[in-house]
């Protein structure tokens, strides 16, 4: 599932995969803190039955993110941790664990 990376840095990073289903979408992006939002967007790629996919390295700590299909926000169904956003909507929420072993 997460595998650890080593970034430039020397910090220990997981990698981290989102996919939402969306087979009508023709453009889906993951967008969050790590993206810090709109300015560094990351482009998913779609795949079978309109699964779209993409793989991140996140460092430890906890995460906030949403999905941009279309041009409009998605939730993602598959997350169960939501916090409200300051637009009346909710960002999701990904918890990276520190590894035991650096």
């Amino acid at each position: 599932m997460a595998k650890k990376m080593s970034s430039k840095n020397g910090s220990i990073g997981q990698k981290q995969t989102f996919t939402i289903t969306a087979p009508g979408a023709l453009s889906v992006q993951l967008m969050g803190d790590f993206t810090h939002w709109q300015k560094n967007p990351i482009s998913m790629e779609k795949g079978a039955q309109g699964v779209w996919r993409t793989t991140v390295e996140l460092a430890p700590g906890t995460h906030h993110y949403r999905f941009f299909v279309d041009g409009e926000w998605h939730d993602d169904p598959e997350c169960t941790l939501r916090v409200p956003n300051p637009y009346g909507g909710e960002n999701m929420i990904r918890q990276v664990k520190a590894s035991a072993t650096a």
